[in-house]
């Protein structure tokens, strides 16, 4: 009997026995999955994420031999949300892949290819979070196809909080509910520090793939009700998905919670 062939977006989940080999997959993964795209399209865009398991991916990568069998002057990196600190600080999402991969491409994957969200004083009209979002919207809308105004993103990684936040995405905020536009500023946050700029839902459930990287015993009750279709405004992970595929990537500890 032949298979019928699978329609509408998949939805998977991807157990690894510990953190380590967590990020060591995720970066064979990345890597293969870049090369795919690139061997029907370009540019390939994918979105970037911060935190333990998403800097360690990128570190993966680095020191990955398969790296160099990459067109990056083919591939765009973009992040789904930002710390709004000075260029440079240590917290910023985009200084941690900075030192974790990006400038070990050097000049292989080209300067205008890594659009990092504007940083708090790094022009004379970036004020506030707010003004970053804007300045991000603009962007974003640059590089979009027409009839849209995002890019066409390949690939799009989110880590997770212990209280299922994504991107920067929080529990109860208002950011939840923004409709109707691509980036947000975020003011309050309960993680430090406070000002941030985000992707929304609108953003992100655009993307082919989404790929939620989660790790550790903390988040193992968040990752069970996102996964059980909990309420996006207690565990906004819930909110989440890709237009093909959405993919969790948890070691054991955070697939340990319990499940319908």
């Amino acid at each position: 009997m032949t298979a019928e062939p699978q329609t509408g977006p998949v939805r998977r989940v991807v157990v690894h026995p510990d953190a380590p080999t967590l990020v060591a997959a995720i970066a064979a993964r990345l890597l293969t999955r870049v090369l795919d795209a690139q061997s029907t399209h370009s540019p390939v865009h994918v979105v970037l994420t911060g935190g333990t398991v998403g800097i360690g991916t990128l570190a993966a990568v680095k020191s990955n031999a398969v790296r160099d069998a990459i067109d990056w002057s083919g591939v765009h990196l973009w992040w789904g949300d930002e710390r709004f600190l000075p260029t440079g600080d240590p917290e910023r999402n985009e200084t941690q892949a900075r030192d974790a991969l990006i400038d070990a491409l050097g000049d292989a994957l080209p300067a205008a290819n890594v659009h990092p969200m504007a940083a708090f004083g790094s022009a004379p009209d970036i004020h506030s979070p707010e003004d970053s979002a804007a300045a991000y919207a603009a962007e974003l809308a640059r590089f979009a196809p027409e009839g849209s105004n995002v890019p066409l993103f390949d690939l799009l990684m989110l880590g997770m909080g212990p209280d299922g936040h994504v991107a920067s995405l929080f529990p109860g905020h208002d950011a939840l509910t923004v409709t109707g536009v691509t980036t947000v500023g975020v003011h309050g946050s309960p993680k430090p520090p406070p000002e941030r700029v985000s992707f929304t839902f609108d953003a992100i459930n655009t993307a082919q793939e989404v790929w939620l990287v989660v790790a550790g015993a903390e988040k193992a009750a968040s990752v069970a009700s996102a996964l059980a279709g909990g309420p996006v405004e207690r565990t906004p992970a819930s909110g989440v998905h890709g237009r093909q595929l959405t993919l969790w990537l948890l070691d054991a500890e955070a697939a340990a919670g319990p499940r319908d």
